[in-house]
């Protein structure tokens, strides 16, 4: 299965308390990707954050995996988890009767 995750800020914090962070952070972001937990990342455009697009076999797994890196473990930072498939309705262009 693949999801996407969204960063939020879990609380305010300063932007010397992040810097502290985000050596150890970014460290782990690719090791989730080398591991192939996360497939690609983004860095949002709308305003400082990340976007993981995510393999796993359960949204649970991908709770475990998000939630040790180093933000998320301080409580710095969230994620809106969300499970992602197929366009599903493409194939009514194949068999209009489903």
């Amino acid at each position: 299965m693949q999801f996407i995750a969204v960063d939020k800020m879990a609380k305010e914090v300063s932007e010397d308390e992040l810097n502290r962070h985000l050596p150890s952070e970014l460290a782990a972001t690719v090791g989730l990707y080398l591991n192939e937990v996360i497939r690609t990342f983004y860095f949002r455009l709308d305003r400082p954050g990340v976007v993981f697009i995510l393999e796993a076999n359960s949204l649970e797994e991908v709770k475990v995996e998000l939630s040790k890196l180093p933000l998320v473990e301080v409580g710095i930072l969230e994620f809106e988890i969300i499970p992602i498939g197929p366009l599903t309705p493409l194939g009514k262009l194949f068999n209009p009767t489903v």
